[in-house]
């Protein structure tokens, strides 16, 4: 079966105006419900990350500012949000759901988180809407635990995963993969394992060969064992803020790609949803929807 972390914390309310969609994390499930693609058995609810697993990834005094709130406004604002109690608690139930569904992938071969993605969350400190880089914390527990050697992350947001590839820079059981708009943020680029930088506007054919010999190259070079996939729905021709021209049907067919590799390899593989900024809601819930519908499709 296919386990989904959803939690209520998910919706957290943020100021009238404010552009991060969090609607859609509560919307999101109803359409899987309401569709048939999965059964409400398949939603599991999260506790809180246990604060030793954060801390083999995050700076101590960083995670401890961040539960007394004691980051300054600069800080806040770098990172989108104003910070409260009910934010640090969402950042953490988010952090414990990706974690947890390492477990299910590992059961069940794949495993997909509501939320998550929080890509641009470095060791000490956070970016873009990210407090706690939880496909990091969730890698470094795997690794700590002997329950994965060799890890790939496969970030296609449309913004490169900045705090992922600081994190894991000097760490080579882990291969870093960003297949990112070149002129969208962040600004500053860190340095993946493999960057593919793309162009503004590129259409599907290009994306998705892009995509295919990337991977072919990377499967050449480093042999995984357990895959992360930042599946953001950000490409999409209709994102405010992505700036490139993938369909929505070339943005299913990317997910396709992705879960047909992890299938036919036998890597159990962790999906969180990461980025979407249309400005019609119905954009983004199909567009993440399609993930969920292919992950069932092939998997099950």
């Amino acid at each position: 079966m296919l386990k989904i972390a959803f939690h209520k914390h998910y919706v957290h309310p943020l100021p009238k105006g404010h552009r991060f969609p969090m609607a859609k994390y509560e919307l999101l499930p109803q359409q899987l419900l309401l569709e048939g693609t999965v059964e409400e058995s398949a939603f599991f609810s999260p506790g809180k990350i246990a604060k030793e697993n954060i801390l083999a990834v995050h700076d101590d005094v960083y995670f401890n500012d961040l539960l007394e709130l004691r980051l300054d406004r600069r800080a806040q604002r770098k990172t989108g949000f104003e910070h409260n109690k009910e934010l640090i608690l969402r950042e953490q139930l988010l952090v414990e759901a990706t974690r947890r569904c390492t477990e299910y992938a590992l059961e069940n071969g794949i495993s997909m988180n509501i939320a998550g993605g929080t890509h641009h969350a470095f060791s000490n400190r956070g970016e873009g809407f990210c407090l706690l880089n939880d496909q990091a914390v969730a890698a470094s527990w795997l690794l700590r635990n002997k329950k994965a050697e060799k890890i790939l992350i496969i970030d296609l947001d449309v913004h490169q995963g900045n705090g992922t590839a600081e994190i894991f820079k000097n760490t080579p059981d882990v291969f870093t993969f960003s297949m990112h708009g070149e002129n969208n943020y962040p600004l500053k680029k860190e340095t993946s394992d493999m960057d593919v930088p793309l162009p503004d506007g590129i259409k599907d054919n290009e994306y998705l060969y892009l995509l295919e010999q990337s991977l072919n190259h990377i499967l050449n070079i480093f042999t995984p064992d357990f895959l992360f996939f930042q599946s953001g729905i950000d490409i999409i021709e209709t994102d405010k803020l992505g700036r490139l021209g993938v369909s929505i049907k070339g943005c299913k067919q990317r997910d396709e790609i992705v879960f047909k590799m992890a299938k036919q390899l036998g890597l159990p593989i962790v999906v969180t949803m990461g980025g979407g900024y249309s400005e019609q809601i119905k954009y983004i819930i199909e567009a993440h929807a399609n993930t969920f519908r292919t992950a069932q499709h092939i998997f099950f």
